[in-house]
């Protein structure tokens, strides 16, 4: 029997008796219970695993065609993955939606009761997270083969309360009663070592002996990701960290010392417990470093065991494996995979090394200075020495490459140094990623030619081919198919068949019906549901969203600027004609941001006050639904008329959200930042509320001197906004928040306030022409086709990767 080809397993039936069946002997067999007993809980699960069978049949096919081949194979190294709830895309993508809404019936369910128990896995924060799950969605749609790899987090980011008194924090225990789509493989466990010393091996200058002090398992289950229209099922691969079989002390467990029978199971643990640990104390950014080596480390090794199912030797690990590095957050993995090579595999250094440089590339997600992460050389050398000497010795090598060819320029060499010298010494992981790479990419076309001028000026002068661009995009199918459904149907519609959904570019023959007058009226009926379905205020409003992780160079205080002079408007003239707006917050801010956490206390308050005046709220509406996720996302989108992206030029990389909410009709008022200029160019500057300065307007503006007081002196309605936040109008947080845009304004936000208030009330007027809206609506979503994840893992294959697809066969 060949195993491989899964021959002798039995064959899942596609007729809907044959679902049903299954589904029976599921929640006979799996989960233990009958149809006369069966819970909600109960028909959940089994219906999960009745479709997991049908793309783990897939998953089966997929690897037998991917042994075949012997491809090069792309590993996605991510800190983060948001891959939302499960359910409704894999019935989607597994085509058995109906089946299973005909097959529940039978239990005296819904589909619709189903998919409200289905559980997001926590696993990512923002944006990074969501791209990352566009795009191994993609990479499976595009039949590339794939794994990501990332950890798998007990709690997640944290569940977000919002109250007046701002954003409370509590547990994400999302995996609480079980993950039906995940499969766990304790046998494929690593082992990872922290701590401890290195030792010389006798006859080698650059092989080590490292002796751990301190060993943890990293435990792996994966989910299977499938891709839409192909028979391609790739997996994501997490990791959970336990405790040794050490790590358990039976002799004080039976002095009754049980705490600290079980600390040091506890301390491995940790490691996953929570994404982004708070690094505000030294441990919080010590157990970050452990997190990072942790994902590493275990995939590393994983990876090699599946190079070694089919290769031996390591001349062609580079050409059959290329890891993708998401973010500085996996950068140490460059060391790991020179420690395994050399000091484990006994591979030469300068082969190790020409290995390693052709295996990595790497995404740059910022371009803030502070997010390019840097450690202590000290924490270095105590959690990991052995990794610390390695980083030593590749910098040394390089360094003597930049003398060579910058010869007598010591600044240079102290600006590129992966080694950075000052009152603490730190390891610039950002450097290192870009030393030990073969690629290095932003991911929007202004991002990408800022990391070459300014962030990473000095490596693009030493190796300008290595810089590239690869805009962001997002998945069509979660993000229109899925959360917007009216509008995909409408949509498949006017262009007479779905093929959009795979090819997006396909959008643009909506154009020719932006005139339409029937279309048009379908279509503004579908954004009104879209409103009243969220149910946050008068969906005859105008519905201006902001929904984005919460940091200051996003500006949401501009926004709270925009709201508070509205406010002082209507006030002083209640009989005005002015356009009602429903203003959405949304996202979270990092438990340790204090000033972000400032402002989302300050929108809860304003919003607060507004709703209870009497004269303002007819017209005014500020809301700020809680525990922002894809779940959310997939609800506010589909209803939003503005898309808010404000941040100040040259601080977005990219954004996703953007894109998003441009493809679902949004009209993006917005600075020239990240992908906001990619959006406009592609459809149109008429269709895009443009205002502020752009990336070298702001650079000159901090360079000449800038004052916030000046901008408050000059005009009167800034002015009264700020008035109102400094004399205590809105409590101690009102204070707080002006006192630091006064003070430093540091991303210019009083600077851009004129502009964005004259560019407001331009959204205003064009409000009261709902025809003229409807078109520019129309027309984002007509030309946002270049957005679509799968040109992203395009440009990623063509570009950087140098990979192709492997179609599995369908089942005869």
């Amino acid at each position: 029997m060949d195993l491989r080809q899964g021959i002798g397993l039995r064959k899942l039936g596609k007729t809907a008796d044959d679902f049903q069946q299954d589904l029976l002997s599921n929640l006979f067999y799996r989960r233990g219970t009958t149809v006369e007993s069966a819970s909600a809980r109960d028909a959940y699960e089994t219906l999960s695993l009745t479709v997991r069978d049908r793309l783990a049949e897939r998953r089966s096919r997929t690897a037998a065609a991917h042994f075949a081949t012997n491809p090069r194979w792309v590993y996605y190294l991510s800190a983060e993955y948001l891959l939302g709830a499960q359910l409704e895309q894999n019935l989607l993508y597994s085509g058995t939606g109906e089946l299973a809404a005909d097959a529940v019936k039978a239990l005296g369910f819904t589909l619709e009761d189903l998919e409200e128990l289905d559980i997001e896995p926590g696993l990512g924060n923002g944006g990074l997270g969501r791209l990352a799950a566009c795009l191994v969605d993609s990479l499976a749609t595009r039949d590339i083969p794939a794994v990501g790899y990332g950890i798998r987090y007990d709690f997640g980011i944290f569940r977000q309360i919002i109250t007046e008194e701002g954003q409370t924090e509590r547990p994400d225990d999302w995996a609480f009663q079980g993950n039906p789509w995940e499969f766990p493989a304790p046998d494929d466990r690593q082992t990872v070592g922290f701590y401890g010393h290195t030792e010389p091996v006798p006859g080698s200058q650059t092989r080590k002996r490292w002796v751990p002090g301190e060993i943890v398992l990293g435990e792996p289950s994966h989910m299977l990701v499938p891709g839409y229209g192909t028979e391609t099922v790739n997996i994501v691969r997490l990791w959970r960290a336990r405790g040794s079989e050490a790590s358990f002390d039976l002799s004080r467990f039976s002095a009754g010392q049980y705490a600290e029978a079980v600390q040091e199971a506890v301390r491995a643990e940790n490691i996953s417990k929570v994404l982004y640990p708070d690094d505000s104390t030294e441990l919080g950014r010590e157990l970050r470093l452990k997190q990072q080596y942790f994902l590493v480390s275990c995939s590393l090794r994983d990876i090699i065991r599946r190079f070694r199912l089919r290769n031996e030797g390591w001349a062609q690990f580079a050409d059959k494996t290329v890891i993708q590095l998401n973010d500085t957050h996996p950068t140490i993995a460059i060391a790991e995979l020179m420690r395994l090579l050399v000091d484990e595999y006994e591979v030469e250094w300068e082969e190790a090394w020409s290995i390693t440089r052709r295996t990595f590339a790497y995404t740059c997600h910022t371009l803030l200075p502070e997010a390019l992460e840097t450690w202590p050389v000290h924490m270095f050398e105590r959690l990991l020495p052995r990794h610390l000497e390695i980083i030593y010795l590749i910098n040394m090598l390089f360094l003597r490459e930049v003398e060579a060819r910058f010869p007598g320029d010591p600044d240079r060499l102290r600006r590129m140094s992966i080694i950075g010298e000052g009152p603490e010494r730190r390891v610039r992981m950002a450097h290192l990623a870009v030393v030990g790479t073969e690629a290095v990419n932003g991911v929007a076309e202004l991002h990408s030619k800022l990391l070459r001028e300014t962030v990473l000026n000095d490596f693009a002068d030493l190796w300008p081919a290595k810089f590239q661009n690869v805009t962001n995009g997002i998945s069509p199918r979660r993000f229109v198919r899925l959360a917007n459904p009216r509008l995909s149907d409408l949509i498949t519609e006017g262009l007479g068949g779905d093929g959009w959904l795979n090819d997006l570019e396909q959008l643009a023959g909506l154009e020719s019906l932006a005139d339409d007058a029937s279309f048009v009226e379908r279509w503004r009926a579908i954004k009104r549901d879209n409103k009243v379905r969220l149910a946050v205020g008068d969906p005859d409003s105008l519905t201006d969203v902001m929904i984005k992780r919460f940091h200051e160079y996003k500006r949401q205080q501009l926004k709270i600027l925009h709201v508070l002079a509205m406010y002082h408007r209507i006030r002083a003239d209640p009989s005005g004609d002015w356009v009602p707006r429903t203003v959405l917050f949304a996202g979270k801010a990092a438990p340790a941001y204090h000033a972000a956490k400032d402002i989302i206390r300050l929108i809860a308050t304003v919003g607060a006050r507004i709703a209870e005046d009497s004269v303002v709220s007819p017209y005014l509406k500020v809301v700020f639904p809680e525990n922002y996720n894809v779940t959310l996302a997939e609800r506010i989108i589909p209803a939003a008329d503005l898309s808010e992206q404000i941040s100040l030029a040259g601080k977005e990389a990219s954004g996703t959200g953007n894109m998003k909410l441009a493809l679902n009709g949004a009209i993006t008022i917005g600075t020239l930042d990240g992908a906001n200029i990619e959006i406009r160019a592609r459809v149109g500057a008429e269709n895009f509320f443009l205002f502020g300065m752009d990336a070298y307007q702001a650079a000159n503006a901090h360079r000449q001197g800038y004052s916030p007081w000046a901008y408050y002196e000059a005009d009167g309605e800034l002015r009264a906004a700020l008035d109102a936040l400094r004399d205590g109008t809105f409590g101690e947080v009102g204070q707080r928040v002006a006192g630091s845009l006064l003070d430093r304004d540091e991303y210019l936000t009083l600077a851009d306030f004129r502009s964005y208030m004259e560019t407001q009330d331009e959204v205003d007027r064009t409000w009261r022409d709902q025809n003229r809206w409807s078109r520019m609506s129309i027309l984002n979503t007509a030309h946002s086709g270049f957005f679509s994840s799968d040109r992203t893992i395009a440009d990623y294959a063509a570009r950087i990767w140098r990979v192709e697809p492997v179609p599995v066969p369908r089942e005869d």
